[in-house]
């Protein structure tokens, strides 16, 4: 049971560390002490100290023997790499949810484009961020309806990686009008059954991010 204990604070604390330097609390270069990130956690060292090691695994951190942990971040090329493999997997599971998708899953995601376009019509000040949080849930629900949860993890970790950049995008008006309507035809495409397409919808809206992030070329047309 201590064993289990242990290892949950870690991964707690691993959690933690891996959001705030995904969204930007904790920038590139920054010192992450394990007295002070313990304290403020209410954690002994140790956890502290097997969460840095394991988000050096993921290339977040970079330990300097006899010097302390700094943040590395996610470079300009990882999110471009992120979005370029992202975009196939996207694709995949597009078109696996044509399979597998239920009427629930399908009922939620219309209910998602219809409260998206509500708030782009608002244009509160608020908007964005709503609009942002729904592109990110419309996406989970398709992730969930692929019937996979290997597929499932991996998007969701590529989703994290890139929150930031995401967020930059789908929060510029024009940029989000024309991601919605992506997630429409995408929905579209699945609930005709049409695997091929919505594949080939769900590749072209990522790589649309891309392009507006200047990041990529414009994706083809279908």
């Amino acid at each position: 049971m201590e064993e289990y204990q242990d290892r949950s604070l870690r991964g707690r604390v691993f959690q933690r560390l891996r959001e705030d330097i995904l969204s930007g609390v904790y920038q590139e270069h920054d010192e992450l002490r394990e007295i002070t990130i313990g304290e403020e956690l209410g954690v002994s060292r140790t956890p502290v100290r097997e969460a840095l090691r394991q988000l050096e695994l993921e290339g977040l951190v970079k330990i300097i023997p006899n010097k302390g942990a700094y943040v590395t971040g996610i470079t300009r090329k990882d999110v471009a790499d992120i979005y370029k493999i992202r975009s196939m997997l996207e694709g995949m599971c597009a078109r696996w949810a044509t399979k597998y998708i239920t009427e629930k899953q399908i009922e939620e995601l219309e209910e998602v484009l219809l409260l998206s376009e509500f708030h782009l019509r608002k244009r509160s000040g608020e908007q964005a961020d709503q609009v942002t949080e729904l592109d990110g849930k419309f996406h989970r629900i398709l992730y969930e309806a692929s019937n996979s949860r290997i597929l499932e993890h991996v998007l969701s970790d590529f989703h994290k990686y890139v929150q930031m950049a995401r967020a930059m995008s789908v929060g510029e008006k024009n940029r989000a009008e024309k991601s919605i309507q992506e997630h429409r035809e995408i929905l579209e495409a699945i609930q005709k059954h049409d695997g091929e397409l919505a594949e080939r919808l769900a590749n072209r809206h990522i790589l649309n991010v891309m392009k507006n992030l200047h990041l990529e070329e414009p994706a083809a047309d279908i």
